[in-house]
């Protein structure tokens, strides 16, 4: 058992996307990563999520911790999972999927953003993490505005070359896998075809909440955190 727990989030967020599970974090010792170029993370060489996840094993000197991740994140923590089974206690995968889409839409992302900025597509981005019930939409625009355009296409890249479907058999890691019921970028069948593959996966359906489920929906998100911690 560890008490440490590692945080990595969504494509084009920073850690401070997990300000709402401090609460209930305080007393582990949390490490936050950022993926290249966001929250002032510097570029890396970047050819798939698995360079991703080593830069996440980098910056953790834990030899054993648990791991909470979502969208981009939670794929980390899956090829974490899959090659570095002795690593993780715990797992908690969050609005993420085994595979995110065509391979040529992220391409394009990649592209778009490269000549425009990530100003862009922030509007469609931000449509897609919060329901139109959230109110603080505008602290998580300045968050996606502050990613690097090229940190933000190299990791557009990662995503298009992904798929785990057929590797989440060998994650050995009690797995709790977590979805909103609104989330337009890894809908619930996304998370049901992870639960249903990894053994022993637990799955949990969050209400009114899109993408950033842990920010639109903290007190319920943080229960199911605590109880699987």
């Amino acid at each position: 058992m560890s008490d440490t727990v590692v945080l990595c989030g969504s494509l084009g967020s920073t850690s401070a996307m997990w300000d709402p599970q401090q609460p209930v974090l305080a007393k582990r010792r949390t490490v936050r990563v950022d993926h290249p170029g966001h929250g002032g993370e510097p570029l890396i060489a970047l050819d798939d999520v698995r360079d991703l996840a080593q830069h996440v094993l980098e910056h953790v000197d834990a030899a054993v911790f648990s791991f909470v991740g979502l969208s981009l994140g939670g794929a980390v923590g899956m090829r974490i999972a899959v090659d570095n089974p002795q690593r993780i206690d715990k797992l908690m995968l969050s609005c993420t999927s085994a595979r995110f889409g065509e391979p040529d839409a992220w391409l394009e992302r990649a592209e778009t953003v490269r000549a425009h900025g990530v100003e862009a597509v922030a509007d469609a981005i931000l449509g897609r993490w919060f329901t139109r019930r959230f109110g603080d939409v505008g602290r998580y625009r300045e968050m996606l505005l502050s990613t690097d355009r090229e940190g933000y296409a190299r990791c557009c890249e990662a995503i298009a070359g992904w798929d785990v479907r057929e590797e989440l058999e060998r994650i050995e890691a009690p797995t709790l896998v977590v979805t909103a019921s609104e989330d337009p970028s890894t809908p619930p069948e996304h998370a049901e075809l992870i639960a249903a593959r990894i053994p022993g996966a637990r799955l949990e359906v969050l209400g009114e909440a899109a993408h950033l489920a842990n920010v639109e929906r903290p007190a319920e998100f943080n229960r199911l955190l605590e109880e699987h911690l």
